[in-house]
């Protein structure tokens, strides 16, 4: 008798119903005091400290123009080494702010997300090689997972401390006989 595996979904495309994924996403998101777009503008604002060339990335109309910016600019000098956060950061800030992104993130449940790359980013996304394998290190799919683990476990740390607090209640009716 074999065993059944119950396999894992796997959401590879931040497009159609899953566009809220994409840092190309419409929301307004902060950045070292200004507003942007998108997630993706206020990365491709991120990668320099001067205010003129952030101004231009806010000025963006679309999320590709913004991008378009971020490959022409001059990196700040400590990039490499802050990028993975500043992205972290940007898109923790764009799910804690809107609840209803929260909870479609939620929905999403246990499913691994994949940036499937139409640009062949493999920092970032992923990309499907000759054989259709996926291949990159999927960096924001990775970021996504960690933060919905995160609201998932501080949601359910909230609820398990208010059910401590209610069943350490003198007046909670689980507690009726210690009076």
């Amino acid at each position: 008798m074999g065993m059944t595996v119950k396999q894992q979904k796997v959401i590879d495309s931040f497009r159609g119903r899953y566009a809220f994924l994409s840092n190309f996403y419409p929301v307004s998101i902060k950045f070292e005091g200004m507003t942007y777009s998108s997630v993706e503008h206020a990365f491709q604002a991120a990668k320099s400290h001067d205010p003129a060339y952030r101004a231009q990335v806010a000025a963006a109309v679309t999320p590709a123009g913004a991008k378009r910016l971020g490959h022409g600019t001059r990196l700040r000098q400590d990039w490499m080494q802050v990028r993975l956060q500043v992205m972290e950061d940007l898109v923790l800030q764009k799910f804690a702010e809107y609840l209803d992104l929260m909870d479609a993130l939620l929905k999403t449940n246990d499913a691994v997300l994949i940036e499937g790359s139409i640009y062949g980013d493999v920092f970032w996304g992923a990309t499907r090689d000759a054989n259709g394998e996926l291949v990159g290190q999927n960096n924001l799919g990775k970021i996504l997972m960690k933060i919905r683990e995160e609201i998932t476990k501080a949601y359910y740390d909230t609820e398990e401390a208010d059910d401590e607090e209610a069943a350490y209640s003198p007046g909670h009716p689980d507690n009726f006989g210690d009076r």
